[in-house]
């Protein structure tokens, strides 16, 4: 099988940012909606304006990201919008809370354990999408990256639900009385990815991963613990199960003494799984290329 490409620089700056995006070589048409995270309040790992905004000006680009489906000030919209504002990112482009009026199901056709998701109704309004991802542990997930980013991050509060319960549920009220085994869990993430890759189109998406802030925790965390290791740096590609497997490589391999509560947290949770569930969902390969971009 055909080995991914995934561009990679250790500089993590604003201009490294678009250089690493210009690497990967794809024009993003239409109007370009931005995934991020935008971080719960409380919270400061997120990536932060100064050093996406000159990508997402190049793109004329609008970020966008749903509304949560747990207790928090990201849940309410209007709370939502708040969270934005205060952390700085209507300051440096038009935002969307893609949920914020209603949302909609998309197929996951073949999926593994859905075959359905529920995602915010505003996603119609793009053509394309940069999926920028801050890379990083996860409570849940065992890390966070692009397929994370593309699943629970697009998914609307019922869609959030959805996936995590597996199916069972759309109310998030209910959502930790009924959770899936952990696998199971993993594979609903991955069909959720595969929703959205035939929903935008597979050429019309690029994947960044931007590996700083190394917590063991999510940026929907509003105490964070502070990373234990170092930044690794930025890696790119238009395949998103090869960009998160680099980065979870370059975690395991870094000589950085640091990373052990970050191994730990990926791989008791099976976080590699979303990975294997995305091969085999036929969303991208895991073996890859690195092409260094220094």
């Amino acid at each position: 099988m055909k080995k991914a490409t995934v561009f990679f620089t250790k500089e993590i700056t604003p201009e490294s940012l678009v250089h690493i995006f210009d690497a990967v070589g794809v024009e993003l048409r239409g109007k370009t909606a931005v995934k991020i995270s935008t971080g719960e309040p409380g919270g400061h790992n997120f990536l932060q304006p100064t050093l996406i905004a000159p990508l997402v000006s190049k793109l004329n680009g609008t970020i966008v990201e749903s509304c949560t489906a747990y207790k928090g000030r990201r849940l309410d919209p209007a709370e939502h919008w708040q969270a934005i504002e205060e952390h700085g990112f209507k300051s440096i482009a038009p935002c969307d809370i893609l949920d914020e009026q209603a949302d909609m199901e998309i197929p996951v056709k073949d999926g593994i354990n859905l075959n359905k998701n529920i995602v915010g109704k505003n996603i119609e309004n793009y053509d394309s999408m940069l999926m920028l991802s801050h890379f990083k542990g996860h409570i849940m997930g065992g890390f966070g990256g692009a397929l994370k980013n593309m699943s629970i991050g697009i998914a609307s509060t019922r869609g959030k639900t959805y996936i995590h319960t597996a199916g069972v549920a759309t109310d998030y009220r209910v959502m930790f009385d009924n959770l899936p085994e952990q696998d199971v869990f993993l594979e609903c993430m991955a069909d959720a990815c595969k929703s959205v890759i035939d929903f935008m189109g597979k050429d019309n998406i690029v994947y960044i991963n931007v590996a700083n802030r190394l917590s063991v925790d999510c940026d929907c965390s509003d105490h964070p613990k502070e990373p234990e290791m170092g930044d690794l740096g930025i890696f790119a590609s238009t395949d998103p199960v090869a960009l998160d497997q680099a980065c979870y490589d370059a975690v395991i391999n870094s000589p950085d003494e640091g990373k052990a509560s970050l191994i730990e947290r990926m791989n008791s949770r099976h976080g590699i799984h979303i990975v294997e569930a995305g091969t085999q969902l036929g969303i991208g390969v895991r073996e890859y290329e690195i092409v260094n971009i220094d």
